[in-house]
């Protein structure tokens, strides 16, 4: 068996069309009914791979597959504190990449300056919440349907 390492990588322009195939695997295993931070289309995974602000866009590959996606967003906006968006491919979740990417998108929010992390997940998503917890966030609200967690460094 070949062995490809793992890599974190901001997206740029050379991961747009595996980006799209990412995405499109997200939309057929509706994925997207739980983790909907923007249209999973073409267009949008070209934003994303020419996109030069200051929000954070990376991907978890091996090889030249998307294994998972993830987002730092809100300086943007003006926000002080960021949220986080994940997602893992439904292909190898449960083998401990969320939180080998959770990790690594906590130091980059931290070497941005970030005080405090922000995150939205389903209640039923209890895995992912559980893994928050793990990983230090604390949940006290709602918004809409999503539980609002936060993560912060000063603890």
């Amino acid at each position: 068996m070949e062995y490809y390492p793992l890599e974190i990588k901001k997206i740029n322009f050379s991961i747009e069309k595996q980006l799209c195939i990412f995405f499109h695997d997200l939309i057929q295993n509706r994925d997207d009914l739980f983790f909907h931070p923007h249209p999973f289309t073409s267009e949008y995974a070209k934003i994303i791979s020419y996109y030069s602000g200051e929000d954070l866009y990376y991907v978890l590959t091996e090889k030249n597959a998307i294994l998972g996606y993830a987002m730092l967003r809100g300086w943007d906006e003006g926000y002080e504190i960021p949220s986080l968006g994940i997602i893992i491919h439904y292909t190898v979740r449960n083998r401990g990449f969320g939180k080998l990417f959770m990790t690594f998108l906590h130091h980059a929010a931290k070497m941005k300056g970030a005080k405090k992390i922000r995150l939205k997940v389903h209640p039923s998503n209890k895995k992912a919440i559980q893994l928050y917890q793990n990983l230090g966030y604390v949940f006290n609200d709602m918004e809409k349907t999503e539980l609002i967690g936060f993560y912060d460094y000063r603890k």
